[in-house]
C-alpha cells in the first residue's frame, strides 16, 4: 500500500553520470548493461522522444482500482497520472528530484492563508477533457467530494479530507446529499480557482492535493464504483478498452495540449496493462522484450534475482533502491489476547528477523527493521525497542511477556498476500518463530486486489476469522513522517473496510501528536514529533517493524525514459515511459 512511499532513494548522479545515462534508446536496446547497475536512479536512461510503439506493463494479479478517486497503491498514483492529472504532482526525475512537489493541473502551488487553515489553487488556463469539453474547479471539487465522502461507495484511497475539511464531518458525499453546492467547506468562486477550508491548520496540504483524489471528474459522467469502466481522461492518454480483472489499454488522447502540461511526453501509440499474468512469466517477458515493466515495482521474483546478480550484463541490467517502504507485521489490538500489550510484546520479540529478511530474498530486498520510520523518511531517529541476539529473536523474553499476559500459549491467524510470494515466505517464517515460544499461527492467504476491502482492511472480517497478524508494507504518502504515519496510526483512519490502520490502533497521545505536528510551521519540531510517535507505537507494540524494504528491478533494454523515482516507492516513472519496439 500507499502504499506510496515518497522518500529519496538515491543522490542525483553528477551531470557527466547524468549525460552517460541518458544514451539513446537504440545504442542500448541490445546491450542491457550499457547504462549501468542503478543508472535509473541517478540519470534518464535511453533518454529519448522517440514517438511510436507499444508499452506494456504486466502484473500478477489486479490493482486495487483504476479509478483515481478510489486507488491507495503507490503504482496506481504513479500509473494513474497518464489519465488522471491531480492539482499538483512530482517531477519525473531520478532519485532524490523526484521527490520535487510541482504543480500539475494547477497554475502554481497552492497560496496559505489563516495559519495554513485555507489553501488556493487557481487551475492552468486551456485545459479539457479527451472530449474536447472545459476542466473547471468544480470538476477538482467533485471529485474530492466522491473519493473522500462517499465511502460506503468509494472506500479504497485515503480519508485525508474527510478528516481535515471544516464541515467533513457533517457531509454525507453527492451521492447521498442532492445539494448542488455540495460541501461547503471547498468554494469555487469561478472555474478556476478552488478554495480549501480546514478545521486545522495542515502546513503540508500541497502533499495532499498532489493525490489522483484531486484529479477534475465530470459529475454528469460519474456512476460511483462503475465509473471505473469509462474514466473520462484529463491527461495524456485515455482508456480505449477496460476489461475487469484482464486488460486495459490506454491510447494517446487527441485533446491533450503539451502546451498547458510541461510534465508529459505522448510517446507509446498504445499503452497495454496485462493482468494476472504468473509472476515468473513476468520475469521472462521483461527480460525478452515482451513486457516494458511490471506494474507494482515489487521487482523480480526470486529465482530471478539469482540469475540477475550472478551474471555481470544481468546486473549491469538492475536498479536497486530503497523506497521509503516498511514491511511490517501489524498486530491486531482488538483481538483478544493482542488487546494485552504483554502479548504483543511476546510477538516482538520472538520473530527471527533475519529468517524473515532471508524469506525475502536476502539485504538486497531490504535492511533489518526497528523503528516504524524508514531512515529515508523525514523524522526517523535510530532507535530499537525490542533487540535480540543477532536480530534473530529471543525467545526467553519472549516467553516472559506471554507469562504476563496471562498466556503460555496463543492459537491465531495471520494474512499474507497470495500473489506476493515473497510475503507469503515472510509470514511462513514468521509462523515458525511464534511457535518457538507457544504462539501457533496458521497462515491465510488473499488476493492484493482485494486484501483490504474484503479481508485484513475490514475489522469485521479480521474479527471474525480470528485474525492476530496481518502482513502489510507501507510507504509514505508523501516524503515526511505524516505522510507515513497518519494513516496507519491515527484513530481516525480506522474505516470498515479499506483500512489501512490495520492494527486498529487507538492512542489519544499519537493522535494529539500527529495534529500538533501537521500545525507546526517549524520543520525540526515536527520532525521531533514524528520521532516521539514512532517511539510511542513501539512502546505499545502495535506492529513488528521487518525491513526497511528495497527493490530490485529488471530494467527492459527495450524501454525508453527509464526513470528510478522516489516518488513512488522506487519504481520506474511511468508518466514518458517509451519503447523501441512497435
Amino acid at each position: 500500500m500507499r502504499r506510496s512511499a515518497l522518500a529519496a532513494v538515491a543522490a542525483i548522479g553528477s551531470a557527466s553520470l547524468l549525460l552517460a545515462a541518458c544514451s539513446k534508446a537504440d545504442d542500448n536496446k541490445d546491450n542491457p548493461k550499457a547504462a549501468g547497475a542503478n543508472a535509473a536512479t541517478k540519470g534518464v536512461v535511453n533518454a529519448s522522444d522517440k514517438k511510436g510503439g507499444t508499452v506494456v506493463y504486466e502484473m500478477s494479479d489486479v490493482p486495487d482500482s483504476f479509478d483515481p478517486g478510489n486507488t491507495y497503491y503507490a503504482y496506481m498514483y504513479n500509473f494513474s497520472r497518464l489519465y488522471a492529472r491531480p492539482l499538483m504532482t512530482f517531477e519525473p526525475a531520478p532519485g532524490e528530484k523526484g521527490n520535487t512537489l510541482v504543480p500539475d493541473l494547477a497554475a502554481s502551488k497552492g497560496v496559505s492563508s489563516e495559519g495554513g487553515k485555507t489553501w488556493t489553487y487557481k487551475l492552468r488556463s486551456g485545459l479539457k477533457y479527451q472530449d474536447g469539453t472545459p476542466i473547471t474547479s468544480k470538476d477538482v471539487k467533485y471529485a474530492v467530494e466522491r473519493s473522500n465522502f462517499a465511502r460506503d461507495v468509494l472506500s479504497l484511497g485515503p480519508n485525508y479530507f474527510q478528516q481535515f475539511m471544516k464541515d467533513g464531518d457533517k457531509y454525507k458525499g453527492p451521492y447521498k446529499d442532492k445539494d448542488p453546492k455540495g460541501l461547503s467547506s471547498i468554494e469555487t468562486p469561478d472555474d478556476t480557482t478552488i478554495v480549501f477550508h480546514l478545521n486545522r491548520p495542515f502546513q503540508e496540504f500541497d502533499y495532499l492535493v498532489a493525490a489522483p483524489q484531486t484529479a477534475p471528474v465530470p459529475q454528469s459522467k460519474d456512476d460511483g464504483v462503475d465509473y471505473v469502466k469509462h474514466i473520462v481522461s484529463s491527461g495524456s492518454y485515455q482508456f480505449q478498452s477496460y476489461q475487469e480483472g484482464k486488460q486495459v489499454v490506454l491510447v494517446p488522447n487527441k485533446n491533450w495540449d503539451p502546451k498547458t502540461d510541461p510534465l508529459r511526453k505522448q510517446l507509446a501509440s498504445k499503452i497495454v496493462v496485462n493482468l494476472k499474468v504468473n509472476a515468473e512469466t513476468i520475469d521472462k517477458d521483461l527480460q525478452s522484450g515482451d513486457a516494458t515493466a511490471e506494474l507494482t515495482g515489487n521487482g523480480v521474483q526470486a529465482s530471478t534475482q539469482a540469475s540477475l546478480l550472478n551474471s555481470a550484463d544481468g546486473k549491469a541490467s538492475t536498479d536497486n533502491t530503497y523506497g521509503g517502504r516498511l514491511v511490517y507485521a501489524a498486530i491486531n489490538t482488538k483481538a483478544k489476547p493482542f488487546d494485552n500489550v504483554e502479548c504483543r510484546k511476546a510477538v516482538e520479540y520472538a520473530i527471527d528477523k533475519v529468517a524473515v529478511q532471508t524469506a525475502q530474498g536476502g539485504p538486497i530486498r531490504g535492511d533489518i527493521a526497528s523503528t516504524v520510520l524508514p531512515p529515508d523518511i523525514t523524522g526517523y531517529q535510530k532507535a530499537d525497542a525490542y533487540p535480540s541476539p543477532g536480530n534473530k529473536g529471543d525467545v526467553t523474553k519472549a516467553k516472559e511477556h506471554l507469562k504476563a499476559c496471562g498466556k503460555t500459549s496463543i492459537t491465531t491467524n495471520i494474512t499474507a498476500r497470495s500473489d506476493r510470494q515473497q510475503e507469503v515466505d515472510a509470514a511462513t517464517a514468521i509462523i515458525s518463530s511464534l511457535k518457538k515460544v507457544g504462539i501457533n499461527a496458521t497462515l491465510k492467504q488473499y488476493p492484493q486486489g482485494k486484501y483490504f476491502t474484503d479481508y485484513a482492511g475490514v475489522p469485521k472480517f479480521t474479527e471474525q476469522q480470528n485474525i492476530g497478524i496481518m502482513m502489510m508494507q507501507w510507504g509514505a504518502d508523501w516524503p515526511s513522517g505524516y505522510g507515513f504515519l497518519q494513516q496507519i496510526l491515527n484513530s481516525k483512519a480506522i474505516s470498515q473496510s479499506g483500512n489501512t490502520n490495520l492494527s486498529q490502533y487507538s492512542n489519544s497521545k499519537v493522535d494529539d501528536m500527529l495534529a500538533q505536528a501537521i500545525a507546526e510551521p517549524d520543520v525540526a519540531k515536527r520532525n521531533a514529533l514524528y520521532a516521539q510517535i514512532d517511539k510511542q507505537t513501539m512502546d505499545d507494540a502495535v506492529l513488528v517493524p521487518l525491513t526497511y524494504f528495497k527493490v530490485l528491478l529488471y530494467r527492459s533494454p527495450y524501454a525508453t525514459n527509464v526513470v528510478s523515482t522516489a516518488a513512488f516507492s522506487g519504481q520506474y516513472d511511468y508518466l514518458n515511459l517509451g519503447t523501441t519496439k512497435k
